[in-house]
Formats: C-alpha cells, structure tokens, sequence
C-alpha cells in the first residue's frame, strides 16, 4: 500500500531549499568586497606602521580670515552741518564737484550780522579818534603802531574773503574766468599770511619790558576792535565752507529751508576720493588672525570677476558692536566686531558706501608689494 505524499510538506520542503539557496548567493556577492576592504585597510594599516605610507598633511584655510566692509573715501564721509541757525539763501556747490579748502557751499541769510558789522566798524572809527587825540611816545607808541598792524590786516583778511566769495561765485554762476578765482584764492592766503606776521610782531612787542598799561581811551578802542572782530566772525559763521579738498558726495539742503547747528541736520556730504579704503568688521574669533600691514582681496558683487587688493593700516583696540548688517544667516546679538582699516591699492571703481567681503591673506601667501 502506497503511503500518500503530505502535500504541506512538500511545499515547506521546497521553501527551505529555496531559502538557502538565496542565502548562498548573496554572501557570494556581499562578502567579497567586504574581505576585500578590510584586506585593503589592513595592509594600508601594516604599511602604515612599518613606515612606508606618507600621511598627506591637514589642508590649509584659503584665507586667515574674511570679514563684511564697507568703502569710505580716504577722509571718510564727512557730514558739514551749519555753525549758527539761519535759513538758507544760496546753496553754492553742486553734486559731484570737487572743491578746495575754504570753498563756499552754502550760504545762509547774513542781513543781521552785516549790520552788526557796519555799527561795529562805526563804533571802532569813533573809538580810533578819540585814542590819537592823546600823545603817545615810546614804547606806548611802538604798541600803539603794533595794534593799529594786526587790526588793519584782520580788515584786509575779511574783505579778500569777500572778494573770493564773490569771484568763485561768479565762476560758478555765471561761469566766470578761473583766472579770477586763483587771483582772489591768492590774495587771501596774502592777507592770512600779513595778519601771522603782524600778530607775531604784537606778541614781540608786548614783552618788552617796561611797557606802560593801557590807557582808558585805548581799552575802550581794544574793546570795539573786538567787537568788530566778533561782528566779522558772524557773518562768515553764515557761510558752510569746505573744510578739506574733497568731493561732493550729497546735498540734502535746500535753499528756503532753515539750517540748524545739529548732527541730524547734515547740509552736504565731502569726501576725498583721491584714494580709497574699506572699514572691516572682523568677528571675535578672528581677531588674532589679522595684523597692521596684511595683505588683503576685497571683492564686490557690482564686479563679480575682479579682485581689489589692499593692506590693513589700522586696527582698533577694542571691541565694538557691528554696524554693517551682515547678510545671509543673522550673526548673534551677542557678536562684537574688531574695526580695521584697509588702505586700497591704486583707485579702484568701487563706490562710496558701497558694501564689500574682505578676505585677510596668510603671511605665507601675501603678496610683498
């Protein structure tokens, strides 16, 4: 009698063959190149320790340190505010202009300080009378001539300011010969140079010894000569003048409005542009990596194919909170910055203001010129 085959049996019977036969052949395929690897690493190992692997070193940072700066002119930007309140009657340079020392920029209303000047003037007439109607001899004399000097050249200085006011006015409005201006521009160095001189010859003269006081009559004409002088003073108060050779940056006056003697109330802003420079805010952490005299790339996304370079010419000594928001992720509240100064080499395009990624060089790498 045939025993009848479990059809059950048979089915897990096949699955079990099944099973190992997948088994075999992925550990024919898996364990080969694993066994192999390990071979690899330990022969890397052997050689390794015998001596005959040379260990490739450590790559080096491309730079010793970046930082985000921000280009100033060589002065950096000067904002000229008024001396005196007044309101503004003639806005004399333009944007863009370059301008010299002492040059008008605007003008405010001066109709009460002229007047004061006038009245001054008369009073300092009167006061002269009266004083040369006594004798003076002597070394009263000698002081007396000394005075009259210095005053007479404090009058020729105020009147060729005047005159320059008016000749680069007239170039400007009415595009006049510059031959008038560097006239007027000379003849008030003259005059500086004549009131120098003779408040030199006064201060000689008054320590001599044996000089007798003043008399009542020239206190008095001491006294109006001062009067003048701080009349005169006024009105050259209403005049903005350039305080450097520089170029105009901004014009934020306006002729009609009213000027204050305030930091929030900028009339212009100069800047020499005969050379340029970057403010780096280098973070905490990188504040040893740099040094006075580090060659430095500066880059700009206005020219993404150029590189600027420069030298550091300044470090500060302390650490101060940033003052250029840092682009991409925000840097912690926390963060302070190391200001430093970098001289551009040459006159590169880059603009006022304009922001830029600084990168230090390493020593090692630096350029030497």
């Amino acid at each position: 009698m045939l025993n009848k085959v479990n059809p059950t049996a048979v089915t897990l019977a096949v699955a079990g063959l099944l099973a190992v036969a997948v088994g075999f052949y992925v550990n024919s395929v898996s364990w080969g190149p694993v066994a192999e690897q390990k071979n690899t690493q330990a022969s890397a190992s052997d050689a390794s320790k015998s001596g005959n692997a040379k260990q490739a070193p450590a790559p080096q940072p491309t730079w010793a340190a970046s930082a985000t700066g921000r280009v100033e002119p060589k002065s950096g930007e000067v904002r000229i505010s008024a001396d005196v309140p007044g309101r503004i009657v003639n806005i004399a340079a333009e944007l863009n202009d370059r301008v010299q020392a002492g040059d008008l920029l605007v003008r405010l209303d001066d109709d009460d300080a002229t007047t004061k000047v006038a009245a001054a003037k008369a009073e300092e007439q009167v006061r002269v009378r009266e004083r040369n109607e006594e004798d003076a001899r002597g070394l009263q004399l000698e002081r007396r001539n000394a005075e009259d000097a210095v005053a007479a050249a404090e009058r020729s200085v105020f009147a060729a300011q005047q005159e320059f006011d008016d000749a680069l006015d007239e170039k400007r409005k009415k595009n006049g010969p510059q031959e008038a201006v560097d006239a007027a521009r000379a003849k008030l160095a003259d005059a500086r140079k004549a009131l120098d001189e003779k408040k030199s010859a006064l201060t000689t003269t008054l320590a001599k010894s044996g000089m007798p006081l003043p008399t009542r009559l020239e206190s008095a004409l001491t006294v109006a000569r001062a009067e003048l002088l701080g009349a005169e003073l006024g009105v050259e108060h209403t005049r903005v003048r350039a305080p450097f050779d520089a170029t105009v940056l901004n014009i934020t006056a306006k002729e009609g409005e009213i000027a204050t003697p305030s930091p929030e109330n900028t009339l212009l802003v100069v800047g020499d542009l005969s050379s340029m420079k970057v403010r780096a805010e280098v973070e905490e952490r990188d504040a040893a990596k740099i040094h006075v005299g580090q060659r430095v790339v500066v880059r700009a996304d206005a020219y993404p194919d150029q590189d600027f370079e420069g030298r550091v010419s300044s470090i500060a000594q302390s650490l101060s909170q940033p003052n250029i928001v840092s682009r991409g992720p925000r840097r912690p509240n926390d963060v302070e910055v190391l200001e430093a100064l970098v001289d551009l080499d040459g006159l590169p395009p880059l603009l006022t203001g304009m922001r830029v990624d600084v990168f230090f060089k390493h020593d090692a790498t630096a350029s030497t010129k």
